[in-house]
């Protein structure tokens, strides 16, 4: 007799009644070993394991994942530091698409690359929620994929495509055409606005503000290049790279973030914020959609960060600005975050300005720029 694995004697030859026998007792036969046989079920075993792991290809990772054969990049339109924007087409729809570089050309370390990837993840989760009319729409996002077609760019090799990272992703949202709203004040830097097309540019960042912080969400980085116009002139906040859910508790949000000249004394001197960063921010934001101009162009990013701080710096208010409007910068920038007034309460200010009888820096009765503000004044 040979011990082995093989198939079991029946029970009747032990002696014991059928079925009493337990499997540490069960004595194999080599010669009845079926190779073949164990071989096929194996591979059927092992088939059923690898099917119930496997995705479907079709089906979208995540709720906020493209299909990329709708997608049609046509053309370049900015570059930044680790983003590029496209234009193009989605389900035949005008889209932007922002293509953003992880850092894998090399030149970004591992946890650099890493932060990347963080900050690419949680500017989809934060726009995905989103919808307001004052807020660029989001379409999709598509995460790690070698699969983007993009047009040769004078930048590019002389091939068809453009190079990309191994694991490029992108964010596709609705295409604003009208440019930022940095743009039309410069645009405007010399004429000015009138006072209707001010109140009415600020009525809409801080409605767009208000949803957000409706949602618990701080964009963190609220400036002129960051909004976005249509053809009617309508604003859309948009970018939210560095946007955020608040955290409940003040202290785990901090760090200076955001574009100096723009960000609160809280954040410049590295404490706790909240949601009344954006507040300031919007208050700097006021002063530049009505004066049409950069505040603090005399001084450096270092003298402008300290007197921020230390001295209370903030720019100069023309006089001819109505007094309704420069109370709410003043209320927007004060130096005590609590004294802030939250972005509902600045849409209802705002609403209430009358501007049938003018007040911005275009006088009614000439063509040239309110006399109070020279070309040349610093902050």
């Amino acid at each position: 007799m040979v011990n082995a694995t093989a198939s079991a004697i029946p029970d009747n030859v032990s002696g014991k009644a059928p079925g009493s026998i337990s499997s540490k007792d069960k004595i194999f036969r080599a010669d009845k070993i079926d190779l073949k046989s164990l071989d096929i079920q194996l591979e059927r075993h092992l088939s059923r394991a690898w099917s119930s792991k496997k995705v479907d290809p079709q089906k979208p990772k995540e709720i906020w994942e493209i299909d990329l054969a709708k997608l049609d990049i046509k053309r370049l339109v900015a570059r930044g530091t680790y983003g590029t924007i496209y234009r193009g087409t989605y389900d035949n729809q005008d889209v932007a698409v922002k293509v953003l570089d992880w850092g894998e050309d090399g030149m970004a370390t591992t946890a650099e690359t890493a932060s990347l990837r963080a900050s690419f993840r949680q500017e989809v989760a934060v726009w995905h929620q989103l919808d307001h009319p004052n807020v660029t729409k989001f379409i999709g996002a598509s995460m790690g994929t070698s699969d983007l077609k993009i047009p040769n760019t004078p930048s590019s090799s002389s091939g068809a495509l453009a190079d990309l990272p191994a694991r490029a992703c992108c964010v596709v949202v609705e295409y604003v055409p009208g440019g930022t709203l940095k743009s039309l004040l410069f645009k405007n830097r010399k004429k000015k606005l009138a006072f209707k097309v001010v109140v009415q540019l600020a009525l809409d960042l801080a409605r767009g503000l208000s949803y957000l912080h409706s949602k618990k969400i701080v964009h963190r980085d609220v400036k002129a290049e960051n909004m976005l116009l249509d053809y009617q002139r309508n604003l859309k906040i948009a970018d939210f790279g560095v946007a955020r859910v608040e955290a409940q508790n003040p202290k785990d949000m901090t760090g200076e973030t955001g574009t100096l000249g723009y960000m609160a004394p809280e954040v410049l001197d590295g404490k706790p914020y909240n949601r009344k960063c954006d507040v300031y921010s919007f208050g700097v934001c006021l002063w530049e959609i009505y004066c049409c101009d950069l505040p603090y162009v005399n001084l450096s990013f270092a003298e402008v960060s300290s007197a921020v701080v230390r001295l209370n710096l903030r720019p100069d208010i023309p006089r001819c600005c109505p007094s309704s409007f420069a109370s709410i910068m003043k209320k927007c920038w004060d130096a005590n975050p609590q004294k802030r007034p939250e972005m509902e309460e600045v849409v209802r200010l705002l609403e209430a300005i009358d501007t049938s009888k003018g007040g911005g820096m275009i006088p009614e009765d000439q063509a040239s720029g309110c006399f109070c503000f020279a070309p040349m004044r610093g902050p």
